[in-house]
């Protein structure tokens, strides 16, 4: 792990870098794809937990948006972490104003955002949430870029459509997706697929036996995870 300066660090560095544990991050840095030529290659953990972090985000008096920014710029995996659990909060809390402040921040820095799990924890909650009464098309240029978190933002970001029983964007943007090569776009498409069918498995089945033969295999295990497992074994191996 590459030691850290501690000169001129905001606050939330200080707190977090005290709680940082070598070994933990050794760790991380293995699960994360962290190694050259993974999908995480060069990103930097100090060894914090998430229930550490999270108790940070729910204690502390959250950071103005110039110290989210920094936390943003951060090398430090769990700095861009604390970010962006700061920004969902203050989107939760704020007015519409605020709400269209964070959503902007949030897509200026979105280059930060570059890790499964600080898509998976923002993505849903600040630009899904903003755009639930909006247009949709910020998630239809996102999903054309050649960035994998780019991909992964816009289909997670249509998680709270699903909630709400609008599954029309979330259908359109697997769609779209349904030859990506990346694995975690696999695995994304075929969640959203999934909670698409807890509220509704006729739509999920729809598209299913429209899609399932083309899917990549991860897509469509995650997709099937919860059916039973005669109807299961039938989309694996082609009967349905």
């Amino acid at each position: 792990m590459k030691k850290n300066r501690t000169a001129a660090l905001i606050p939330m560095q200080v707190m977090l870098r005290k709680l940082a544990n070598s070994r933990d991050a050794q760790s991380q840095q293995r699960f994360f794809k962290t190694g050259p030529g993974e999908y995480g290659e060069g990103d930097e953990f100090i060894g914090v937990r998430m229930p550490a972090i999270r108790n940070i985000v729910k204690s502390a008096q959250a950071p103005n948006v110039k110290h989210i920014k920094t936390l943003l710029a951060s090398p430090i995996h769990e700095e861009r972490l604390l970010a962006l659990l700061f920004m969902v909060r203050v989107f939760d809390k704020g007015d519409e104003e605020k709400r269209t402040e964070i959503y902007e921040c949030y897509l200026h820095h979105i280059d930060r955002v570059n890790s499964w799990d600080l898509v998976d924890l923002s993505a849903p909650n600040i630009v899904g949430m903003y755009l639930l009464t909006k247009g949709k098309q910020p998630l239809y240029n996102l999903v054309k870029s050649p960035s994998l978190w780019h991909r992964r933002i816009a289909i997670m970001a249509s998680f709270p459509l699903v909630k709400q029983g609008q599954f029309k964007d979330t259908l359109k943007l697997s769609t779209i997706l349904l030859h990506d090569e990346h694995d975690l776009i696999h695995k994304a498409v075929g969640w959203m697929l999934r909670e698409i069918g807890k509220r509704d498995i006729a739509v999920e089945e729809a598209f299913l036996h429209r899609y399932y033969a083309k899917m990549p295999r991860t897509m469509l295990r995650y997709a099937i995870e919860k059916f039973p497992e005669t109807k299961r074994q039938r989309y694996l191996k082609g009967q349905v």
